[in-house]
């Protein structure tokens, strides 16, 4: 596992020093948990984003929307 070194805020060395009240084995665990959540959530905030653009296109792309009406013809709802 590689190392890595960096600075944080005291209040955040201090939430760091209680790993230990959160159920992790060392302040390592609890950074790499962290760190992960963190990419779970910048990852889901920019598939909505995309989302949303993707929405956006749509309702002003009135030939995308009939392309999209022919392909689902005949489909069961």
């Amino acid at each position: 596992m590689q190392q890595a070194k960096f600075s944080c805020q005291e209040n955040q060395a201090e939430f760091l020093s209680n790993y230990k009240d959160y159920g992790f084995k060392d302040k390592s665990a609890m950074v790499r948990e962290s760190l992960n959540l963190l990419r779970e959530k910048l990852e889901a905030q920019r598939l909505r984003e995309s989302a949303d653009l993707y929405a956006e296109v749509y309702l002003e792309d009135s030939e995308l929307k009939g392309l999209t009406d022919s392909a689902v013809q005949g489909w069961p709802e």
